[in-house]
């Protein structure tokens, strides 16, 4: 076997970034993470924004330590995969124009609200396929246009915000195809930039060029990247993207097998080689995204999950952290019977002008308990999950025989399964938890020649599945 076998995968995240050592057989050889968070945007007041060299910085350190631990002289290549839609401008020196505005940040709500006024929404969401939150690069785009001018006229090209570490590395400014398809500004069936769309709200689609698929070599790690992340000079970077479409390839899904990636945000997707976005679909709350392969796509919905949960935590269970929280929570919940003594929980905690006016949490009494309303949320997310799970299978004419899920929220077995309970269907865990560094690994192995294609680096990999199958309460809830 090739003697350079570990792939180095930044994974930036909304709440933590951490820099991973991975081999081929998808061992960990180390890894190390730092908090991550918003700032205030020093440019809007009430903004909030990504502080790109803040987190460059917890990347590096990160990046420095995982690597005293493994040889160097064995590492293959690096990729990077972060959320999806935030990035930002470059001037012809490099230099950023303007801050990285952040998903969270509410500027672009009223952009999306009044998106008519450059493209009527249902043909917006027919030719890009992405749902229109308030959060897409293309609301943000248009507040920049319409507030901030001078950057657009400073710029020499955007770049999605793995594209910046990865410019940050190399010096190479090139996107990938999977953040692209997160924009809500692309042609999403010729898997390109949509020429229209971008002559409709007047900006330049060579800004945001180059672009090249999930895999290609970006570069290599020049002399800055290698003084900042300790990285040896000349080690290839291969692009990665958007953690989602990462997370599915990782978890060993093939076509018509529904994963659920489950974190901050829960996003229910399916591979699939084509997909409809009709004004049923719009309704239905769908989004297409591209797949990190040719000619599939992810048709999937997301809503706010652990984002909900984290609240209810900070506010009902202050004082607790880590294991000891998660430990007294569940054993909380086990203690209250399916139904959650008549508590109901409207998730959509999430506020845009795409969503409701808010969550909401009904049924309390004086008599009610925190364990009952943790319950009553878990119960109320999976009632979302199915949900979802029906409204896939309908666009997509499949039955599903078993959810796949992945991501932080899969370490929850007590919520796996209120999931399979809920659901009636069976739930997949597998050993491989870091599905997103796995899948982003996955393609930087097949670049780096370490494997033909990246199947092939996948069946190398031993997932160790468990299924989670329906108990007695399922008929409780249906």
């Amino acid at each position: 076997m090739n003697t350079k076998d570990i792939i180095i995968v930044f994974d930036c995240g909304a709440t933590n970034v951490r820099t991973v050592a991975i081999d081929v057989n998808g061992k960990i050889l180390a890894s190390e993470s730092r908090p991550n968070n918003t700032k205030p945007d020093p440019e809007m007041e009430g903004g909030l924004i990504w502080d790109v060299f803040e987190i460059w910085s917890k990347l590096s350190e990160t990046c420095r330590i995982v690597l005293s631990r493994v040889d160097k002289e064995r590492i293959a290549g690096v990729s990077v995969t972060t959320f999806g839609v935030d990035g930002t401008f470059l001037d012809e020196s490099g230099k950023l124009v303007y801050p990285v505005i952040s998903w969270q940040c509410r500027r672009s709500n009223a952009i999306m609200e009044n998106i008519d006024k450059y493209f009527p929404v249902e043909e917006l969401y027919e030719e890009s396929g992405v749902y229109p939150h308030a959060f897409n690069t293309i609301n943000k785009l248009i507040w920049i246009k319409e507030n901030r001018p001078d950057v657009l006229d400073k710029a020499t090209n955007f770049l999605f915000i793995p594209s910046l570490f990865v410019f940050m590395l190399t010096g190479e400014r090139v996107n990938d195809v999977t953040m692209m398809g997160t924009s809500m500004l692309t042609d999403q069936r010729n898997r390109k930039w949509s020429e229209r769309i971008f002559e409709k709200i007047g900006v330049p689609v060579s800004l945001f060029d180059p672009v090249a698929e999930s895999g290609d070599m970006a570069g290599k790690v020049n002399a800055k990247g290698s003084e900042d992340t300790g990285i040896p000079m000349g080690v290839p970077v291969f692009l990665g993207g958007h953690d989602t479409q990462f997370a599915i390839f990782g978890s060993g899904a093939e076509l018509h097998q529904p994963v659920l990636s489950s974190g901050t945000w829960e996003i229910l997707m399916v591979r699939s080689r084509q997909f409809t976005s009709s004004v049923s679909q719009l309704k239905a709350g769908l989004t297409n995204e591209l797949d990190s392969q040719k000619g599939i796509f992810n048709i999937g919905q997301n809503w706010l999950s652990s984002g909900v949960l984290e609240w209810f935590s900070r506010n009902f269970y202050p004082g607790l952290k880590g294991d000891k929280l998660y430990e007294t929570m569940i054993a909380d919940a086990k203690k209250v019977l399916p139904g959650s003594n008549g508590i109901k929980v409207d998730p959509s905690f999430y506020k845009d002008n795409m969503h409701t006016d808010g969550g909401s949490i009904t049924g309390i009494t004086l008599n009610t308990t925190r364990g009952e309303i943790y319950r009553a949320m878990l119960e109320s997310l999976s009632f979302k999950l199915k949900e979802v799970m029906i409204t896939l299978e309908e666009a997509g004419g499949f039955t599903t025989d078993k959810i796949i899920v992945v991501g932080g929220g899969s370490k929850n077995q007590f919520w796996n399964q209120l999931r399979a309970d809920i659901c009636g269907k069976p739930v997949q865990t597998i050993d491989q938890k870091e599905t997103t560094v796995l899948g982003a690994a996955l393609f930087a192995m097949a670049g780096a020649g370490l494997f033909e294609i990246p199947e092939e680096a996948r069946s190398n990999i031993n997932y160790n599945p468990q299924l989670i199958e329906p108990s007695d309460d399922m008929k409780k809830y249906q």
